[in-house]
């Protein structure tokens, strides 16, 4: 049996994660405090109490979901003996490949926490400097999304694929203006429904360009290690474990489609049986059983599911 750790991305916050976590184990509520001290603001304060249009903005959200699933981890490994050594891959959606890399020893806590809020604080920037946004398509192949999508560019609209994330489920990203004309196009080529998602702009973009040329900047000033565990990347969906590549990767994400679906395969196509995901929420969960049904998957979303967190 082979094990891998998944860890969730942006979406997965709702106000009062990590809370219970901090509650009901004295290492957890340390750690928090840790990533006040380390970023100069209450961010744990944040993530307990709200209000919720904090808790969701990309600059808070992203180091705030980094933050718990971090702690979650390192609570299984006190408390649960569930450590690096129990895994032979890690993977995250967006965001989560942070954490992933965290995880595997690329990265040190104090440099994921501060990249992950420099990279919501980047995100969020390159959001609003045009309106653009991001689209969940239901029910239509990719084929036909990445063909509408290459003739809204064609009239030199931005629209792209953003983020394949499970049979049938497509994101597409792009300028307010060229996804309602997407928009239009995908109903008629038989798209079954288009969800707007909330997020600040068009994550995973050629708009998000200026926000991955400063994220560069910081990944070359930081101390990236070789990991030691493979993590299997969004940009490739393939595994990476040298600096050089996770630097390179990490910046191209940010303009480029995640391709978790295909990770997941990448994995258990080599023999990956059983997935385990720290928390906040299970939405991996719910992916993996659209991508691998057979496949087992435990989920630690709360303090309730980690033992001696059930008071």
């Amino acid at each position: 049996m082979k094990r891998a750790a998944l860890f969730p991305g942006q979406g997965a916050q709702f106000t009062g994660m990590g809370r219970d976590l901090s509650a009901a184990f004295p290492e957890a509520a340390e750690r928090f405090a840790d990533a006040d001290r380390i970023l100069g603001f209450p961010l744990s304060k944040t993530c307990f109490e709200g209000p919720d249009d904090v808790v969701h903005r990309t600059d808070m959200c992203q180091p705030g979901i980094f933050l718990v699933s971090v702690v979650t981890m390192e609570v299984l490994s006190r408390r649960a003996a569930i450590d690096r050594s129990c895994f032979e891959a890690a993977a995250g959606l967006s965001l989560g490949e942070y954490t992933a890399l965290w995880f595997a020893g690329a990265l040190s806590f104090e440099d994921g926490l501060r990249l992950t809020r420099l990279r919501g604080e980047l995100m969020q920037k390159a959001s609003e400097a045009r309106p653009s946004g991001m689209v969940s398509v239901l029910g239509l192949d990719l084929a036909a999304i990445e063909e509408v999508c290459a003739g809204v560019r064609a009239e030199g609209g931005i629209a792209c694929v953003a983020n394949l994330n499970s049979p049938g489920q497509v994101v597409i990203s792009g300028a307010k203006e060229d996804l309602a004309k997407a928009g239009d196009r995908l109903k008629a080529a038989g798209a079954r429904r288009l969800l707007p998602l909330s997020v600040a702009g068009a994550f995973h973009s050629p708009l998000m360009a200026p926000a991955a040329e400063g994220l560069r900047a910081m990944l070359d000033g930081i101390e990236v290690r070789r990991a030691e565990i493979p993590v299997v990347a969004n940009v490739t969906a393939g595994p990476v474990t040298e600096p050089a590549a996770i630097r390179d990767l990490l910046t191209r994400q940010l303009t480029s489609p995640v391709l978790f679906e295909r990770s997941v395969r990448h994995m258990t196509a080599e023999g990956f049986t059983e997935f385990v995901e720290p928390g906040p929420g299970r939405v991996l969960a719910g992916l993996l059983k659209k991508i691998a049904p057979e496949a087992v998957v435990r989920g630690y979303p709360d303090a309730a599911s980690i033992p001696g967190g059930e008071a």
